[in-house]
């Protein structure tokens, strides 16, 4: 599991590369009206180019993969098409220590530089208060990632899809969620939110393929890291 997790994400990140030639979309899905997901961040390398979906969460803090760290981070906010973005926002990495290329602990928040100014086009979503909150089954995720999981399908607006959360049993670890369908993420939408019930519930983190048409996507459990959140927001510096 570890070695095909460490194979998949790499894909998830490494195809989310902006820019001419390249494929933004959610598989399956639809163009969100523009502007509708206020709290979808861009995420992108300023000398890489490599790019990952985020979530405002407070003012000054965006949600992500810890696998989507890079050197250079630069944020985007209020984005609806990736070929005309903001001034970017420069951040502060913090990513979970535990994480190491393997399923498990695919976290990471980023500390703006300069604090977001809320409005109808850049707002925040809530997180679950607790980790024995009951979570809705029924679900969203959107993304700037491929329409099709394996071939290129050129679009530069946020896309999303709604999914349907499986029993837990059915994922890889406690710490994880999952999804079971054709629709959902595919590469380049990591680190973006899995919206249950209007809360971020979920991280893209990787996907397996089962069958031709059935791939498992998995999903950090965010309630699961509650406490590390809320420590990490706490004692950052100012």
């Amino acid at each position: 599991m570890s070695i095909f997790w460490f194979i998949t994400t790499l894909l998830l990140l490494h195809s989310c590369t902006p820019g001419v030639g390249m494929d933004h979309g959610i598989v399956n899905g639809k163009e969100s009206i523009p502007h509708s997901r206020p709290y979808m961040v861009y995420i992108r390398d300023k000398y890489t180019q490599l790019a990952c979906g985020g979530f405002l969460i407070r003012e000054d803090f965006v949600m992500t993969a810890a696998h989507c760290k890079t050197k250079h981070l630069m944020v985007y906010l209020g984005v609806d098409d990736t070929h005309d973005l903001p001034e970017g926002i420069e951040v502060d990495v913090f990513s979970h220590e535990s994480f190491a290329n393997k399923a498990g602990d695919d976290i990471m928040l980023l500390k703006l530089k300069t604090p977001a100014t809320l409005s109808k086009t850049v707002n925040i979503i809530a997180l679950p208060e607790t980790n024995r909150e009951e979570i809705s089954s029924n679900c969203m995720v959107m993304g700037w990632g491929w329409q099709e999981h394996d071939k290129k399908s050129q679009s530069s607006v946020l896309r999303e899809v709604n999914l349907t959360l499986l029993a837990s049993e059915n994922c890889a670890t406690p710490h994880t969620l999952c999804t079971k369908e054709e629709a959902g993420p595919a590469r380049g939408d990591s680190g973006g939110p899995l919206i249950c019930g209007n809360e971020a519930v979920g991280i893209v983190s990787y996907y397996i393929m089962n069958e031709i048409t059935s791939y498992l996507t998995m999903y950090t459990n965010v309630s699961h890291y509650l406490p590390w959140i809320h420590s990490k927001i706490m004692n950052a510096p100012l």
